[in-house]
């Protein structure tokens, strides 16, 4: 199985485009973070997880040619903003992709995209057959999901483990009966956003204590917003086993 990181980065902070700090303008490929997403790929399944604003140019850079689904961890228009461009592959693959959501993201997604979910069918709207999960560990296909709750300020969001690797994008409270579901993982990927205190994520010191709390083999921060400074400099500064992700980055698990 074969986990890409296609996007390690978040809307929060400054808009790059008005941005001219060191991180933003800075030619490094490691400092291009795109919103967060990771690509799940086997020889018979294609999953992703989160459909942000960066989804189309993610798939196009991913040269993913397939989609069997699409999993959501909260419904924050930086994971979900995407999930229209899932129409070229209801085109090439001539049938719907299947959409997996608690059902507090699911009312969400009906707010943002009514004409998905419009009786009225117009033609070229995405096809999606909808799943509802929740804290139930799943299966899509032979992958096997472990939901994990944590709390993004009051707000629950989905992480997931799948074997020894556990994905959570925006946590900021995580407790100790989710944390029991995170241990043992060998791979764990963790939100760092910025190195000041945030009401909502993870500062980069909380992600450090956190991730040596949990004692994966090898840690991964995403979310990362360009507050928390160059690649290049934060890699300095991490302990042994953890490192940043970055856009492209790819675990075999």
């Amino acid at each position: 199985m074969t986990i890409t990181f296609l996007g390690t980065g978040t809307s929060q902070g400054v808009p790059v485009i008005a941005c001219d700090c060191e991180v933003c303008t800075s030619t490094d490929k490691h400092n291009k973070r795109l919103r967060t997403s990771i690509l799940i790929q086997l020889a018979d399944k294609t999953i992703v997880i989160d459909s942000g604003p960066d989804f189309r140019y993610q798939m196009l850079r991913a040269q993913v040619k397939h989609l069997d689904a699409i999993v959501f961890t909260h419904e924050h228009k930086d994971h979900v903003a995407g999930m229209d461009d899932i129409r070229a592959f209801n085109y090439k693959q001539n049938g719907p992709v299947d959409v997996y959501a608690d059902t507090r993201v699911q009312r969400a997604l009906r707010r943002e995209f009514p004409y998905i979910f419009d009786d009225a069918g117009y033609p070229g709207i995405p096809q999606i057959d909808l799943h509802t999960i929740g804290l139930t560990p799943f299966d899509i296909g032979s992958v096997h999901f472990t939901p994990i709750e944590v709390l993004h300020y009051k707000l629950p969001v989905l992480g997931f483990r799948i074997k020894d690797f556990t994905y959570i994008t925006d946590a900021k409270t995580v407790s100790e009966h989710e944390k029991e579901k995170i241990k043992g993982s060998k791979i764990l990927v963790i939100n760092a956003l910025q190195k000041q205190s945030h009401i909502s994520h993870f500062t980069l010191q909380e992600a450090i204590a956190f991730a040596q709390e949990i004692g994966a083999e090898k840690t991964y921060f995403t979310h990362i917003s360009h507050r928390l400074g160059k690649h290049a400099d934060i890699a300095k500064e991490l302990p042994a086993g953890i490192e940043l992700a970055y856009d492209g980055l790819q675990l075999e698990i």
